[in-house]
């Protein structure tokens, strides 16, 4: 296979903007935390071609992304969203990620491996970037202009979706939430460029519906807004500091809230499941947030009980935001806002269906967080298939102590 040398990444805003906010609390909190993690194709069998084929040129893109630094104008960008202090724009200055960190292998199954292995206030920062050259890496092999042309097609017909729903939102009474977009597909988009297209096009389309990105680099360059908050490693962190098990969700909450004060109050649920986390979710954090993120499992049940759950605390669902961020298109983000938008208000975060809807499919990949300080941690998702980890002792430990049964 062909090496491709010309650098993927080339600036580290190019990034989504929860690895920022979680590597500022994680700075100021727990700067000492040490990380392992682990990379993972979940459709390995289902590849055009092996991904140990890119090996080579990972490896060299690797190198390009362990020169960059920030640049004096996106440390001022940074400096201007109200969340991010000064002092952590002042390390960020400083920033460089370090290549010894992460190391790239195959086995003899044609697999790629790349493990992420330091502090975590540099090996966090890793993953968008790899999972983004990876999917570049793949799909630069299978690109042709019949590709590109398909990918127009699709997007043209997203850009008349969103015309439509901008017309059926019209007819909406003044206090009927509205029906809002963002892009969350930068690690697994087909290409930096595609991806820039994307969201420019449909952010011009309907700005009113499509008003944020996740990607930190396009928010500054399209004068969107940059959506996030934390991912699930902040959470599982803490199931390897220094709290009870039983107590790390509510440690992790209460660290947040402490770090933003007000800020960035979306919290999110299925790192245990979603039952085991409403078990956590008491009145303190529920008026504290301003509302839950869905990433996993049935999103009409999933909604159905954090509804329920204010309504058990007396709080006025209304008065909060449910945002969806699993596997949606812009179809199954409607239905979910039309059933919803009489009882809260929803958001909706889409990945590979807005940067990656070009007639091939899809490679699922993740780079997750496997060890914290010496041990293991994980998450128990409500879909099955996203647990990772390779210690089935502490998977069986993590259950009994929230009461997670066993997946059928």
């Amino acid at each position: 296979m062909t090496v491709t040398y010309a650098p993927i990444i080339t600036s580290l805003l190019d990034n989504d903007l929860y690895k920022f906010t979680m590597l500022q609390a994680m700075l100021h909190q727990f700067p000492q935390t040490h990380g392992v993690y682990r990379f993972r194709c979940r459709n390995n069998k289902y590849t055009a071609y092996p991904l140990a084929d890119i090996k080579e040129s990972l490896e060299h893109q690797l190198d390009s992304l362990c020169e960059l630094r920030f640049l004096e104008d996106e440390l001022e960008y940074l400096r201007g969203l109200r969340f991010i202090r000064s002092d952590f724009v002042d390390y960020l200055e400083l920033f460089k990620l370090k290549r010894r960190f992460i190391t790239v292998s195959t086995d003899g199954k044609g697999r790629l491996c790349i493990d992420i292995e330091g502090p975590m206030i540099q090996a966090m920062f890793f993953e968008v970037f790899v999972l983004a050259i990876v999917n570049e890496l793949y799909f630069n092999a299978l690109s042709d202009p019949s590709v590109i042309e398909e990918g127009q097609r699709r997007l043209d017909a997203k850009v008349a979706l969103l015309h439509q729903y901008a017309e059926e939102q019209a007819k909406y009474s003044h206090d009927t939430p509205p029906f809002i977009v963002a892009d969350f597909g930068t690690r697994r988009r087909f290409s930096k460029v595609w991806q820039a297209h994307v969201v420019e096009t449909l952010h011009k389309a309907e700005p009113n519906i499509v008003s944020g990105t996740s990607n930190v680099y396009l928010a500054k360059k399209l004068g969107m807004t940059p959506i996030g908050t934390m991912a699930h490693e902040f959470m599982q962190a803490f199931q390897a500091l220094d709290v009870r098990l039983r107590d790390s969700q509510k440690a992790a909450l209460e660290a947040w809230v402490h770090e933003y004060r007000g800020d960035l109050g979306i919290a999110l649920t299925d790192v245990v499941g979603m039952d085991a986390f409403l078990r956590d979710f008491d009145l303190y954090f529920a008026k504290l947030f301003d509302g839950l993120r869905h990433d996993s499992g049935d999103p009409y049940i999933w909604g159905d009980k954090a509804i329920a759950h204010y309504k058990k605390l007396k709080i006025d669902p209304k008065t909060k935001i449910l945002t969806f961020s699993d596997g949606l298109n812009l179809e199954n983000a409607w239905e979910l806002h039309q059933y919803f938008k009489g009882q809260i208000k929803t958001s909706f975060g889409i990945g590979t269906n807005l940067t990656n809807d070009m007639g091939i499919t899809p490679i699922n990949i993740v780079l997750k967080l496997v060890e914290c300080n010496g041990q293991p941690v994980a998450k128990l998702s409500d879909s099955p298939g996203k647990t990772m980890i390779n210690n089935d002792t502490y998977l069986a430990y993590l259950r009994q102590v929230f009461e997670v049964d066993e997946p059928e």
